[in-house]
């Protein structure tokens, strides 16, 4: 109808409205996603604050201004424990004695191993600056013959705020080991 009014053919016109509203979309669509990218910059955003320790294990490049040195400090007196040889299905359990030599209560919030079959125990409170601790690990070698290298990484709130402990050694199958 309109095109009569404007003597442009009703196919053509069809055709530029069509063109229109793509074009229309697109740009609500651009916006909507220029809105998103600056909200989800807003909320990650991170402004240190004074003596704020949890910006270095949030991340440790942008916290500019946090004092590293008065943070705890895990320095364990091993950090790679060589089991030797064991047989297939044999349980090896090791103690990890750590201290925290850092000027704040040390607390380890997590310990993980790669599979199931090494499970870590770490002390649910704070360590004090100067005293010690333990790690236990029981790593378990049913069907988990050969070489093995375990490791463990431990997160508290020092920096940097993961640590890697390692279990190593061989396990040998019953067989192997019977006719030695």
């Amino acid at each position: 109808m309109v095109g009569r009014y404007l003597n442009i053919p009703s196919i053509h016109l069809q055709y530029h409205i069509l063109i229109l509203l793509t074009l229309l979309s697109l740009g609500a669509c651009q916006n909507a996603a220029n809105q998103a990218s600056e909200d989800a910059g807003s909320l990650n955003e991170y402004r240190p604050g004074e003596n704020d320790l949890s910006a270095i294990i949030r991340n440790p490049v942008s916290a500019a201004g946090v004092d590293t040195v008065n943070v705890a400090r895990i320095e364990f007196e091993e950090e790679v424990y060589d089991f030797g040889t064991v047989i297939d299905g044999d349980e090896v359990i090791h103690v990890y004695r750590f201290s925290n030599t850092g000027k704040v209560p040390l607390v380890v919030s997590d310990a993980r191993a790669t599979c199931g079959c090494t499970v870590p125990e770490w002390p649910e409170g704070p360590v004090a600056p100067g005293e010690a601790s333990e790690i236990r690990v029981r790593f378990n070698t049913l069907n988990r013959t050969g070489t093995q290298r375990k490791p463990i990484t431990i997160t508290a709130n020092t920096y940097p705020r993961t640590t890697k402990i390692w279990l190593q050694g061989v396990v040998e199958s019953r067989e192997e080991s019977s006719t030695d």
